[in-house]
């Protein structure tokens, strides 16, 4: 049995964490393959902590730690692996602009041993409802990831992000807000890691229904991918 653990950073997404969370326990997963559910509640003001709460007595698979104030998602993603148990670590966005539906898809090169890092791309599937800025945005970051990391990827910045275990184990994350996502790809390509990639679905939402990342957390993964491909 393989055990994949799905790790759910959330912050004040008490409109879509109760559905959110009932799609990924429905998730459909290959033969041989159980899940754990790590959600972070990362200092949420509103009602997510209850409703995150009430959704864990239901199901066995959901386990949930929460800090006291915002700590940021880079945080909540670390926090999130010191309780990872699963083979494989797989990461989730708190809101409905992704599928679980693909976790199928984006663990089977993992299973079987084609891959250890495994990205969700939005740009090899159909992405909807992503905002020109953000689009622009993602295209600088994957050209950065290619030129100064050869990392030959289409997304660089898809939350949808699998991984074998104890290959992310070999690094260490510093991050706090949203460098994850360039951190992770400049330190494991340093390492001579392949990132495979496979479509995902992708249904973008506006800051008016919640999105939280901006044009300076943008800016701060064009730093990062420059920082850390000249010093560790």
């Amino acid at each position: 049995m393989v055990k994949l653990s799905i790790i759910v950073p959330i912050y004040n997404e008490e409109m879509h964490i109760e559905r959110v969370l009932e799609q990924i326990v429905a998730a459909p997963l290959p033969k041989g393959v159980e899940r754990e559910i790590i959600v972070v509640n990362d200092g949420s003001t509103d009602h997510t902590g209850e409703i995150v709460q009430q959704v864990a007595s239901l199901f066995r698979e959901v386990e949930v730690h929460t800090f006291d104030s915002n700590q940021g998602k880079g945080s909540a993603i670390r926090e999130g692996l010191k309780h990872a148990i699963g083979d494989i670590i797989l990461t989730q966005d708190g809101d409905l602009e992704y599928d679980p539906r693909d976790y199928a898809r984006l663990i089977r090169p993992i299973l079987d041993r084609r891959a250890d890092v495994v990205y969700g791309s939005r740009f090899l599937g159909s992405p909807r409802g992503m905002r020109f800025m953000n689009l622009v945005a993602n295209k600088i970051l994957v050209f950065l990831a290619n030129f100064l990391y050869r990392a030959q990827i289409t997304d660089e910045a898809t939350a949808y992000k699998a991984f074998r275990k104890e290959t992310l184990s070999q690094i260490e994350l510093k991050c706090v807000r949203f460098e994850f996502c360039p951190e992770v790809t400049a330190k494991l390509r340093k390492r001579g890691y392949e990132i495979i990639e496979v479509p995902v679905a992708y249904d973008g939402r506006s800051t008016a229904q919640g999105k939280k990342i901006g044009w300076r957390d943008g800016l701060e993964a064009i730093w990062i991918l420059l920082k850390y491909r000249f010093t560790e």
